[in-house]
């Protein structure tokens, strides 16, 4: 990801992950958080308690004074731009080929409304095929209807 200007705190904690050889889904184990959580708190696109801050930089050796960084409402997204991850582009890229049929489907399902991605959770799973291993993503959101006045 060297195209993505990363914060930091983003950075200092990756390091550390890295130096001790954790994985997010140990990371996870260690708070009881799924491990995309995890990522999303070491990438600031989630905040964590101070108790939870606490824990993660306990778990990689860091100085607890560095918690309300993982405390902050932090700024989401991407930006404006189009990915160029190849990984992150091909999600985008599903959503610009599937979002509209995606759409479609569940307003058919639950009507005019959207899928929270603040009442949300996203697991990724790994499924192996004899063909080659496949990336299982789900996503699982509430169902927020459009309020009528």
């Amino acid at each position: 990801m060297a195209t993505v200007d990363l914060p930091e705190i983003t950075q200092t904690l990756l390091a550390a992950k890295q130096s001790f050889g954790l994985t997010f889904a140990e990371l996870g184990a260690k708070l009881g958080r799924d491990e995309v959580w995890i990522a999303a708190v070491i990438y600031r696109q989630a905040s964590a308690s101070p108790e939870e801050a606490g824990q993660l930089l306990a778990a990689l050796g860091l100085d607890a004074g560095l918690a309300p960084e993982l405390t902050t409402c932090p700024l989401k997204g991407l930006g404006p731009v189009v990915p160029t991850d190849p990984l992150i582009y091909r999600l985008y890229e599903i959503m610009q080929v599937y979002g509209m049929p995606i759409k479609d489907v569940v307003h058919e399902k639950f009507g005019d409304g959207i899928m929270s991605a603040i009442d949300f959770t996203l697991h990724v799973e790994k499924e192996a095929d004899p063909k080659g291993d496949r990336v299982k993503i789900i996503m699982n959101g509430k169902f927020l209807p459009y309020k009528k006045w």
